[in-house]
């Protein structure tokens, strides 16, 4: 899942600085490559980790007019644990092959990768 996150965040990172041209370009390579390389869904075991806040027996005391105030002093502890997620399989392959093909569309129109007007 985590791979699968970053590829999102990379992929919209890239959309979002992309040209209208070159979105356009992407999603025409898109539609094209999703036929040619379809997804294929599997299920994978995958260990990740939660954050959990634990008190260290510490306490950090502070004095407010005649009030004393305390607060507990937490550390973060990590915690493993296995999950089951789908993953697209074909992904990876289907990316790169959409990013040449909007690449090489926007060479032939525009002479740049970018699609650059």
């Amino acid at each position: 899942m985590m791979r699968w996150k970053v590829s999102l965040a990379a992929c919209l990172a890239l959309a979002a600085c992309a040209t209208p041209e070159y979105r356009q370009e992407r999603d025409i390579c898109t539609a094209e490559w999703m036929q040619k390389i379809p997804p294929e869904f599997e299920q994978r075991l995958v260990t990740k980790t939660r954050t959990i806040e634990v008190p260290t027996g510490e306490s950090t005391c502070r004095k407010v007019n005649d009030v004393v105030k305390c607060q507990q002093v937490m550390r973060t502890e990590f915690i493993p644990y296995t999950t089951v997620e789908t993953v697209d399989v074909n992904e990876t392959r289907r990316d790169a092959q959409i990013r040449a093909c909007a690449q090489k569309a926007c060479m032939a129109r525009f002479g740049n990768p970018e699609c650059d007007p």
